[in-house]
């Protein structure tokens, strides 16, 4: 093999790609824009949603007002909530989402409650489980009836000369021992690497398509081939330019990422009571650092040249463009699906795990962006996911090799 028939091979294929309009996108546009957007989209969509379900406030009923005259007034007086008249069908309004909670309270409810002789009365509930703004709604009220349990509580207290300390026998305090780099790695640490996995995936596709069926469809395949340049040069020159438009689109979504890290966390420190110091409000602080960076970008590589060599060999089993993304949409979910599954709670990194492709990477990769360096792990899931990159390759090479594949029109 000549390295420099290689080159021109690449040369060529890299100029031809670079013209293409659906490459350009896949393999630049999108790795840039797509993180940005996505956090800029998400917040501003967040902002808008409370902002009108603030404005628009809970619609809650009140069933039995009259027994409980003090906490109905708390209850009206509460902002974001709504009350509205009583109706007997509460129940198929709370499931049409027209009523997000309803309130029975018992018939002689603050008596029975001032006196405190007897079983206390029970305050019924109804809501919309697992709807979010009926949630809100419960959540809210609730607070309400727990300030006023303890108002209620301390004035029994008082009529009996008695502490409200003794409610409490102690106190508990929480420190957060962890640094602002495992806490945002624990919760977001699991979802970078999902984006730039797929993202590696989809930066090879079109370019992979291109080079193997739709040359089939244009009709120059036959010409490359008769050129004066073995087939395994053109194999791995073909293979290189795929393989550069997948380390392009991780390069690329790195970046983006640790922009949009850059960016979020100047926003919030500039923000009032941000997270600027002791004593400020805690929120979530995502730190990265650029050798976290440089790890996760090495240990998602070997899967870029396993996704180049896939999606050529794949690729060149269809007869047209068109066929050629039939065979590929399937690899999506095969992607995906170790993907997500790395999200799941509970999902840690074991060395069974560390041999399963794609999941492997994503787990190490959540745990180096936690701040956690698991070396030996990271040598052996890099090794393995060299070894199925190998032999990705190894059949794509054979599959150029097969006459009745590479004429199939």
């Amino acid at each position: 093999m000549k390295l420099r028939n290689v080159g021109v091979v690449y040369r060529k294929e890299l100029i031809d790609q670079l013209r293409d309009r659906r490459t350009v996108i896949s393999m630049i546009v999108i790795p840039i824009l797509l993180m940005p957007l996505l956090s800029i989209g998400f917040v501003t969509l967040a902002v808008k949603l409370l902002q009108r379900t603030q404005q628009e406030g809970y619609a809650v009923m009140l069933i039995g007002e009259e027994h409980a005259p003090t906490l109905a007034e708390r209850i009206r007086a509460t902002e974001g909530i709504r009350i509205v008249p009583f109706a007997p069908d509460y129940k198929q309004q709370i499931n049409d989402k027209k009523l997000r909670l309803a309130i029975e309270f018992p018939p002689g409810f603050e008596e029975e409650m001032k006196s405190g002789a007897g079983s206390p009365p029970v305050v019924k509930f109804y809501h919309f489980s697992g709807e979010l703004r009926s949630q809100l709604a419960l959540r809210t009220v609730q607070k309400v009836m727990q300030d006023y349990r303890k108002e209620v509580v301390a004035q029994r207290l008082e009529a009996r000369n008695l502490s409200t300390a003794i409610l409490e026998p102690f106190k508990s305090e929480e420190e957060n021992v962890a640094p602002p780099e495992k806490v945002g790695g624990a919760q977001l640490g699991g979802l970078i690497p999902y984006f730039i996995i797929i993202l590696s995936l989809t930066g090879a596709m079109y370019p992979a398509m291109d080079l193997t069926a739709g040359e089939k469809e244009r009709g120059t395949i036959e010409t490359i081939l008769a050129s004066a340049v073995r087939r395994s040069e053109l194999v791995v020159g073909k293979f290189l330019m795929v393989l550069t438009a997948s380390v392009t689109t991780t390069l690329l979504s790195l970046a983006s990422f640790a922009l949009t890290i850059v960016l979020t966390a100047g926003a919030a420190g500039s923000m009032p009571g941000g997270s600027g110091g002791p004593g400020s409000s805690k929120g979530l602080v995502f730190v990265i650092s650029g050798k976290a960076l440089a790890v996760v970008f090495f240990m998602v590589l070997p899967l870029a040249v396993m996704f180049a060599a896939a999606l050529l060999a794949i690729a060149l089993l269809a007869k047209s463009y068109k066929e050629a993304q039939s065979y590929i949409s399937p690899l999506m979910i095969v992607v995906i699906l170790p993907a997500i599954f790395s999200l799941l709670p509970g999902v840690e990194l074991t060395p069974k795990l560390a041999l399963v492709p794609i999941l492997n990477v994503s787990l190490v990769s959540k745990e180096i962006l936690s701040g956690n360096y698991p070396w030996g792990t990271i040598v052996l899931i890099f090794a393995s996911s060299c070894m199925y990159a190998a032999a990705a390759l190894f059949v794509a090479v054979r599959t150029f090799q097969n006459e009745s594949v590479l004429f199939r029109t």
